[in-house]
């Protein structure tokens, strides 16, 4: 017999597994190495936690692979797998607007428009988003170029521009925007993603 264990989170657009557990529930328990009975036994969890460890997995492949290596593999892999987790999990509902109206925005709808806010600064590549509290506070990973002559004024930059992005076309009020530069690249791997397509031949 299978104990259900109870929801902890309201979110409508959260997928439920046949079991009844939540699927990020399930995620966020492998990832942070927690496991009880139920996730040992339960054929649909396995399942589950099996699919984000082949795609990880598969990702992680590129770090064996020199052709398709960046310059540094490991801030790479980790990147795309932050985006990768928040593209899959839709998130919490968070509230836009006045208080007294009843309009939300999923989680990661809000982080994909704030990373693309973030790399309408020149030169900058945003990375993972992840938004909580309330008001909604903010933690952005970005590369920025290897040639910045003052970090901490493009990191305002930033910051302006994610505000921006958020109040005026989302209508969500932030709280605390904190910025994390997680690497300096040169010019080449700093250009947008679409100007690196359009040079290509």
């Amino acid at each position: 017999m299978t104990n259900l264990p109870p929801e902890t989170r309201t979110d409508p657009d959260d997928e439920t597994l046949p079991c009844g557990r939540l699927l990020s529930q399930v995620w966020a328990d492998w990832e942070e190495g927690v496991h009880d009975d139920h996730t040992t036994q339960c054929a649909h969890c396995r399942l589950a936690v099996a699919d984000l460890a082949r795609l990880e997995s598969q990702v992680r492949a590129l770090d064996s692979d020199p052709a398709q290596q960046p310059v540094d593999a490991a801030s790479f892999i980790d990147r795309v797998m932050d985006v990768v987790r928040l593209e899959l999990r839709p998130g919490r509902p968070l509230p836009l607007g006045e208080t007294d109206e009843d309009l939300r925005i999923m989680e990661n709808v809000a982080a994909r428009a704030l990373r693309r806010a973030a790399e309408e600064v020149p030169g900058v590549r945003a990375g993972s988003c992840r938004l909580g509290g309330t008001p909604v506070d903010v933690d952005l990973s970005v590369h920025v170029p290897l040639t910045t002559p003052d970090v901490q004024a493009l990191a305002q930059q930033i910051r302006d521009r994610v505000d921006v992005t958020a109040h005026e076309r989302l209508g969500l009020h932030l709280g605390e925007i904190n910025v994390r530069i997680t690497d300096l690249v040169s010019e080449d791997e700093a250009a947008p993603r679409s100007a690196q397509e359009g040079s290509a031949p």
